[in-house]
């Protein structure tokens, strides 16, 4: 069992030339007993983004606040808090923040997304 806050967590900045500006934080996963998948929180400042990549596993994405966009396969998603996307496996993929504050998003994967 967990029971925790958002305003707890310690976000671990993401280091890649592909990335700006960009951290991640772990809420609850196979090490707090949800075996399978991890939830995540995931931060982008202004004109920050994630990498531009894919991988075999889907994940499930709600926004929190902030104002981006999400590119799936090219195509271009207006994303603002409310919004929601489910991003199959093998799809290209990157968020980016187009707003002045800070992008902020859940995002749940498989355990083996999740590094």
């Amino acid at each position: 069992m967990i029971v925790g806050n958002i305003k707890e967590l310690n976000f671990k900045e993401i280091i890649s030339p592909e990335v700006k500006d960009a951290s991640i934080a772990a809420l609850v996963s196979p090490q707090e007993g949800w075996e399978g998948h991890v939830l995540r929180v995931l931060e982008v400042k202004p004109l920050g983004h994630t990498p531009k990549h894919s991988h075999p596993w889907y994940h499930v994405n709600y926004v929190l606040e902030g104002e981006g966009e999400l590119m799936i396969e090219g195509k271009f998603y207006p994303i603002s808090a409310g919004s929601y996307a489910y991003v199959p496996g093998n799809h290209l993929h990157q968020f980016k923040n187009i707003g002045t504050q800070t992008l902020k998003f859940i995002c749940i994967v498989p355990k083996e997304g999740h590094k």
